[in-house]
């Protein structure tokens, strides 16, 4: 589990790592990884030039470290101070590592370490930062703990901002490395153990083993019955083919039986692509909203009615409130979110975090905001972020899919926020599998599923 801490939690766990060892301890620790982070991305330190952009707090101090070490190997180091208070120790330490402190020469570097602004660093950047950014611009970068500019407890962006290539945070990861449109701006992130004890994480990320426990299994003595029933609402004359992806989702194999009870219209195309998917019955999860078109009040009143978990997404999504309060599901991407929420989709694309949680507390429901990186709220505030995926998976009707999934799932037997983050993990490492760094289309990615599932590590 990648586990996202907020920077008043990091500052308390500081702080009391920092009564227990010497003084300067927990910046070399940070900085030692800071640096072999930099030469595991030069591939050798002999004749580089690296340049460091050097600000006032702890993260300039470990960005001097660093370049020292980087110097002592046989990197050519230069520091642009960009404050008058920069690390005295640090500072020292560079000059007697042979690092060069002053005003930069012109010069072709092989790369840049942002140290200008840390986890305690408000506002926007200070022009000087700017037009430092601006005048090694193409540069590989290297960001310390997170990249200068970002908001690291919202994944916020608001003005310039360091985008990296590599970001090298110590301790754990923050909601800025998780959560776009920060995370954009992060590259590749090095997690650096300096030894934090850390309470639990508000904001997190399932990875491959946290997946594997999760996902229902049949045991020895299970039939198509216990092992759950989905039902799926979804398609219309107008959309047959949501009916068809959104039965894929859900006949994936992860439950024991689908259930159609659509549109007569898109029948026949379920039953030629899936003749194990039955007809109207007992249910233990519901899937609605998928090309419902008109449909879609009554297939959510319906669902609800029954008392069971449901997926709504599509344009059921303008009929959410009705299954308030209940074990649901709610599958938005920006633009139907926005329109729940009745603010501008631009609002939700800057504040991802802020509108899911939002809307999970407004819809006493979980919900999950689809997009680079999905985002999973509870009402209650605890957010799943997943990192799996492809641009590939930006296709007609992969959505359909994903609904289909996490129906699955709920009558599987899993929650509603264990059934999103885990169905929204599993459609993107599915996607992945079946694109092989090519084009796809949203019927690929529920054929992949099972395969995907069978690569999960035994838990």
């Amino acid at each position: 589990m990648i586990r996202a801490h907020t920077t008043p939690q990091v500052r308390a766990a500081e702080a009391d790592l920092l009564a227990r060892l010497p003084e300067g301890a927990l910046m070399q620790r940070a900085a030692t990884g800071l640096g072999y982070a930099v030469l595991d991305l030069l591939g050798a330190a002999y004749g580089r030039r690296v340049l460091l952009l050097v600000g006032s707090g702890d993260n300039g101090g470990d960005a001097l470290y660093a370049g020292a070490l980087l110097a002592r190997r046989g990197a050519q180091v230069e520091a642009w101070l960009l404050s008058s208070s920069a690390h005295e120790g640090g500072v020292a330490a560079l000059r007697a590592a042979g690092g060069r402190i002053g005003a930069v020469r012109p010069a072709e570097f092989d790369v840049v370490v942002d140290g200008i602004v840390g986890i305690g660093g408000r506002g926007r950047l200070r022009p000087g930062a700017v037009a430092a950014l601006e005048a090694v611009a193409g540069v590989p970068v290297v960001a310390v703990d997170t990249p200068s500019g970002v908001d690291v407890d919202t994944g916020e962006v608001d003005g310039p901002h360091v985008t990296a290539d590599v970001t090298v945070t110590f301790g754990t990861h923050k909601t800025c490395h998780l959560v776009d449109p920060a995370a954009q701006a992060c590259g590749a992130v090095h997690l650096v153990d300096i030894g934090l004890d850390l309470p639990e994480a508000p904001v997190e990320a399932l990875q491959a083993a946290d997946v594997a426990a999760l996902v229902p299994r049949p045991h020895l003595d299970d039939h198509k019955y216990t092992r759950g029933v989905v039902g799926v609402r979804a398609g219309s004359a107008a959309y047959p083919g949501a009916a068809l992806l959104s039965v894929a989702g859900a006949a994936c194999g992860l439950a024991g039986m689908v259930r159609y009870d659509g549109d007569p219209a898109a029948l026949d195309l379920v039953r030629a692509a899936h003749p194990e998917v039955v007809g109207p019955g007992r249910v233990q999860a519901w899937v609605v909203g998928s090309g419902s078109d008109t449909g879609a009040e009554d297939a959510v009143h319906r669902s609800v009615a029954d008392g069971v978990p449901l997926v709504v997404d599509a344009d059921a999504l303008a009929f959410a409130a009705l299954a308030r309060g209940r074990p649901a599901v709610l599958t938005p991407h920006a633009g139907e979110l926005a329109r729940m929420l009745d603010v501008d989709r631009a609002e939700v694309e800057a504040r991802w975090l802020e509108h899911a949680r939002l809307a999970a507390r407004r819809y006493d429901a979980v919900v999950l905001l689809k997009g680079r990186h999905t985002v999973v709220a509870r009402p209650d505030g605890r957010v799943r972020v997943t990192t799996t995926g492809t641009p590939w998976l930006a296709t007609a009707g992969a959505g359909d899919v994903l609904g289909g999934l996490i129906g699955s799932l709920l009558a599987a037997g899993l929650d509603p926020f264990a059934a999103a983050s885990v169905g929204s993990w599993l459609h993107g490492a599915a996607a992945t599998l079946a694109s092989r760094h090519g084009p796809i289309v949203a019927s690929d990615v529920a054929a992949a599923v099972p395969a995907l599932v069978a690569t999960l590590p035994t838990p």
